[in-house]
């Protein structure tokens, strides 16, 4: 865990609003953090194995006059897990606000799937998210069941392929597809105190083998002509975090890429 920078002179005076990101110091989750520090929040950068990159998100958010700190946890591992809110809570005060955007992607299929694979990805893309959704409720106060201010919010980041299914990468399918109910229930039970409610990206950033050609044909391969762009992805982030009266739902964001059906995952669109 690196320690915050110091950055009491940045502060604004109002009473800051705070959110944890998991998975902040690369791609889109790099994003979520620029974007959240540019409208006024103090971030938590939740890194993994990026610490480099962690640290120099932290240091673009000073730049911008907000507080940050990296904060280091295996998601994979509920100890590690456990210590992510207390230490955001020592570094910058109470998230309003959790953002369950890590998650670990790998390939398998029906023909391999086995119990290894899938237990690390459910324990990493959902049981991390489970458990920080359960430490933001206890450490939202109680007056918050009648004071909307006080109220808390978790977005899980979803998978626009859960309402347009495919078989590959089953494993990280499933975990996602967990998630997206554990939404719904997790909404019912941590309510007023706590909102939660998803967000499914498309196709947004090159990933795994895709050359650059493929990617941009894949991207292309939806109703309004591209996939989804990290900046789509950040506006709808802001817009769920302050949605009072939005809980219990995924706000999908694909340019229709969902409306698409496709027998492979986008993954594997090449060519046209």
């Amino acid at each position: 865990m690196t320690a915050p920078l110091d950055t009491a002179a940045a502060h604004a005076p109002e009473t800051p609003r705070i959110v944890l990101i998991t998975g902040a110091a690369r791609r889109i989750g790099r994003s979520l953090a620029l974007g959240f520090a540019a409208r006024g929040w103090d971030v938590a950068v939740h890194y993994g194995a990026s610490r480099k990159e962690a640290d120099e998100v932290v240091a673009e958010i000073v730049a911008l006059g907000r507080r940050a700190v990296a904060l280091h946890a295996e998601l994979g591992d509920e100890a590690q897990v456990e210590q992510l809110m207390p230490a955001c809570v020592a570094a910058l005060g109470r998230p309003l606000c959790i953002v369950n955007n890590a998650s670990r992607f790998e390939e398998d299929t029906a023909s391999n799937v086995g119990y290894d694979l899938l237990l690390k990805l459910t324990a990493m893309n959902l049981g991390a998210p489970l458990v920080l959704a359960r430490m933001l409720f206890e450490a939202t106060p109680e007056a918050a069941r009648t004071d909307e201010s006080q109220r808390s919010v978790v977005i899980n980041v979803l998978d626009q392929k859960l309402y347009n299914m495919n078989p590959d990468y089953l494993s990280y399918t499933l975990s996602k597809a967990a998630l997206q109910t554990a939404t719904v229930a997790l909404a019912q039970a941590l309510a007023p105190k706590v909102r939660v409610v998803g967000l499914a990206p498309g196709l947004t950033m090159q990933s795994g083998d895709q050359t650059p050609a493929d990617f941009e044909a894949a991207h292309r391969t939806t109703p309004l002509g591209r996939a989804s762009r990290p900046e789509d992805i950040v506006a709808a982030a802001l817009y769920l975090a302050d949605a009072a009266g939005v809980t219990g739902t995924t706000l999908v964001v694909d340019g229709g890429q969902h409306l698409v059906p496709l027998p492979r995952d986008v993954m594997f669109l090449t060519g046209a």
